[in-house]
């Protein structure tokens, strides 16, 4: 039986799910429910500027934000590279301005969000390939930006905490840059869907398993339904011996969810590998049920956030 905490389950109902099978309607959903979320919502104590990466390969250049709070928390500051969650087929800096400019100010920190390119159209490794550029980008400017290099970490929900997980997983393969921490928010990670959760849960407003079977198909490209999916690509399909040397790790899982499952295992699985892990599952909830900011179980999600970056950031004592 499904059980909703009594302050979201009024939502369960009227929230949509989402719809992949048309990508363009749904990345204009998602636009219109990130608006109603924080419609009033007015950045305050913190300034953003708009940088270009020079173009890598065959595609575009790339575009980032940079976030730096009027007060920061010390100088130079930790910083943190944000990435948006949506799917890996949604999202952008702009569905995601709010949320990167309010933990700039809440941390005092420098934080740099990345507009990876999106699937269908660039499937894996693309969105992955422009986060490690970004990464990289933020270590050269680490001067310019007045942040300390020993202190970046990387931080993303959903789709964004699985590109996170697998950012971690590349530059430790490519011997850097160096990430001092990895903050996985209910990560997308598994692209085989066969836990209990991902089963169970096929009506979950907002998320659902049809909606990361198609998000799956959409990534992985002509790698989806084979036996070869790289774990830099769905990072659940890692066996242990092979996250051995990751940062440390905080990872969030909703209750009614079906990535619930996938994120308590690759806890275990890091955890197994030597990694220090915390984990957090959160009751009554389900996949984004945080975008209602007015519940209890939001809020602390939230508090859980800025304490345990401050933590990994150290800044415990600001």
């Amino acid at each position: 039986m499904t059980t909703y905490d009594p302050q979201l389950a009024p939502y369960v109902t009227s929230l949509p799910a989402v719809n992949l099978t048309d990508i363009k309607a749904a990345r204009e959903e998602m636009g219109r429910l990130r608006a109603d979320a924080a419609p009033a919502v007015t950045l305050r104590d913190v300034q953003w500027t708009d940088h270009t990466l020079d173009a890598t390969g065959s595609h575009d250049p790339l575009h980032v934000r940079v976030y730096q709070p009027s007060e920061r928390s010390v100088d130079p500051t930790p910083a943190l590279l944000f990435l948006h969650g949506g799917g890996f087929v949604m999202g952008s800096v702009e569905s995601e301005h709010v949320a990167a400019g309010v933990l700039s100010v809440a941390l005092g920190v420098v934080v740099v969000s990345v507009d990876y390119r999106l699937a269908p159209e660039h499937p894996y490794p693309a969105a992955l390939e422009d986060s490690y550029q970004a990464l990289r980008w933020l270590h050269e400017e680490a001067g310019q930006l007045r942040i300390d290099p020993a202190r970046i970490a990387v931080v993303g929900h959903s789709a964004g905490g699985g590109l996170a997980a697998a950012l971690a997983i590349l530059t430790r393969d490519r011997g850097g840059p160096l990430i001092c921490f990895q903050y996985l928010g209910i990560p997308e990670l598994d692209d085989r869907l066969s836990t209990p959760s991902s089963r169970a849960f096929v009506t979950t407003p907002l998320w659902n398993r049809p909606a990361a079977k198609l998000s799956w198909q959409y990534y992985l490209g002509d790698l989806h339904g084979g036996s070869e999916v790289p774990i830099t690509a769905a990072p659940a399909r890692a066996k242990s011996h092979q996250l051995v040397g990751l940062p440390p790790a905080y990872i969030s899982a909703m209750e009614n969810d079906p990535l619930r499952d996938e994120d308590i295992k690759y806890a275990m699985s890091l955890l197994e590998a030597g990694v220090s892990v915390e984990l957090h599952t959160f009751p009554g909830t389900f996949h984004g049920s945080a975008q209602i900011p007015d519940a209890a179980v939001s809020k602390r999600d939230r508090k859980e956030m800025i304490t345990c970056l401050r933590a990994a950031l150290g800044l415990s004592g600001r």
